[in-house]
């Protein structure tokens, strides 16, 4: 399934948890082999936008809050090294709106 164009990517969570260090799991570095760093946080969320939610949703879990999804595939950043991705979403119960919860990397199993 495809989750709607409208969906809320908070440029905070992008911004100030995405793209700064954090003691405990940081993405920061993840993200940063792409390209990516504060300075550019606007084209993260212009790329996740762009290149991840038009991507096959799937269904995770459903709980009091809202229905969890979650979307999986590479993402290119501004150097053109491209990271596999895994990105979560939820479409809350209450206001009926999805949006963004947050971005890991994705370890492919190999066949």
């Amino acid at each position: 399934m495809r989750l709607p164009q409208d969906t809320l990517i908070s440029s905070d969570k992008i911004s100030r948890y995405l793209l700064v260090p954090q003691p405990k799991g940081d993405k920061s570095r993840f993200l940063s082999q792409a390209g990516y760093n504060a300075a550019n946080a606007h084209q993260l969320v212009h790329d996740i936008r762009d290149q991840i939610l038009p991507g096959d949703a799937a269904v995770t879990e459903n709980t009091i809050y809202g229905q969890f999804f979650e979307i999986a595939c590479p993402l290119t950043g501004p150097n053109g090294r491209t990271l596999d991705v895994k990105t979560i979403w939820m479409k809350e119960h209450l206001s009926g709106r999805t949006k963004f919860i947050t971005l890991i990397p994705h370890k492919r199993t190999r066949r």
